[in-house]
């Protein structure tokens, strides 16, 4: 079995990842939990498969004892995230299938507020949660809707290039970290020399990436940015305690003007065992919770959150407690998942 028929047949066992070590089985993530699918786990894994994905200036660069990671694309498209390192002596790798189709809004039963959102022209929108939790497919749905809506000019900024995208009413270009520009920082400072009116940030990893993308937005530009953070009022609080003392209440004053929402996301098994379903927090970037975060009192927007479903505001337990209540997930996995469980027992 070649590398490419590999790949696909782990894509249609519906695996997410992959995780090869040299002389132990292989293991697959499907539904969120690794597993070994018959067939693909015993096949052996050696040095020299695992060498096989590399060229020379990678291997040279893991000789040295450097991480090395890559995009791999098939002949069927699609593309995958590989990342090679040793671990007790012996090579391993976690490789990520990505996604190549863009799906709909009703396909992944996500609120109809993202659409909403897609309209703004200007402002930030953080989508936030941890590794694997489906923040590029969110923000794919959005980028689409401007793709397909309005004749502006997308740049998105990307490690790597996920998705792509085929300009139909806008105009897009997509940069890979690592491959057509050093890193996150360099890209933003040279993309608004590039006139854009939409622009990606794939991740905000520290302060400076932080500080840009927030100018990006002060100046005008629509802004979409994802972070590893849990909930919208540790998403605020990440993003302060990662800038200098001396300007936290600068940056909560910045974040205050152009704030438009932040979206925390969870991806919970199915009832069926036929796959994932997509839990959002939204948290809409109103008057109140602006004025919440620009006095820093970010303790009370779990209370904004609870009071502004009119806007288009849930919880993260409400959306939880939502897809029970449409007899999509158990209420094992609702308890799981949910934030507050003793308020969430109380919901059944």
């Amino acid at each position: 079995m070649t590398f490419e028929e590999f790949v696909i047949s782990a894509r249609e066992h519906k695996a997410s990842d992959i995780h090869m070590t040299v002389d132990k089985p292989t293991v697959f993530r499907v539904n969120g939990d690794l597993t070994e699918i018959e067939g693909l786990s015993d096949i052996p894994v050696n040095n020299r498969l695992i060498l096989s994905l590399l060229n020379a200036d990678q291997e040279e660069k893991l000789n040295a004892g450097n991480d090395v990671e890559f995009v791999i694309e098939l002949s069927d498209g699609n593309r995958q995230r590989v990342n090679v390192y040793r671990q007790m002596g012996r090579l391993a790798c976690a490789i990520r299938l990505l996604n190549s189709v863009i799906p709909t809004l009703e396909e992944l039963n996500l609120p109809v507020i993202l659409n909403d959102l897609a309209t703004k022209k200007s402002g930030l929108i953080l989508v936030t949660g941890t590794s694997g939790s489906g923040k590029t497919t969110t923000l794919s749905i959005i980028l689409n809707h401007i793709n397909h809506n309005r004749p502006c000019h997308i740049i998105t900024l990307e490690d790597p290039v996920e998705y792509r995208y085929e300009p139909e009413t806008a105009t897009i270009h997509q940069r890979e970290i690592g491959s057509d520009v050093k890193d996150f920082q360099t890209a933003l400072k040279h993309t608004l020399r590039e006139d854009p009116d939409v622009i990606l940030v794939g991740e905000m990893r520290d302060y400076e990436t932080m500080q840009l993308t927030i100018t990006a937005a002060e100046t005008g530009h629509f802004v979409l940015a994802t972070l590893h953070t849990r909930g919208a009022i540790h998403t605020v609080n990440r993003i302060v305690d990662a800038c200098p003392p001396n300007i936290q209440h600068q940056i909560l004053v910045q974040l205050s003007q152009i704030l438009e929402a932040i979206i925390s996301q969870q991806l919970l098994p199915l009832k069926n065992g036929k796959g994932r379903v997509a839990a959002l927090e939204v948290m809409i970037g109103n008057d109140a919770v602006k004025n919440m975060i620009r006095s820093n009192k970010c303790h009370q927007l779990e209370t904004a959150l609870q009071q502004g479903k009119s806007a288009g505001m849930c919880t993260m337990d409400d959306a939880i407690i939502d897809l029970y209540r449409q007899d999509l997930i158990t209420r094992e996995t609702a308890m799981a998942f949910a934030y507050d469980r003793l308020n969430m027992a109380t919901k059944f």
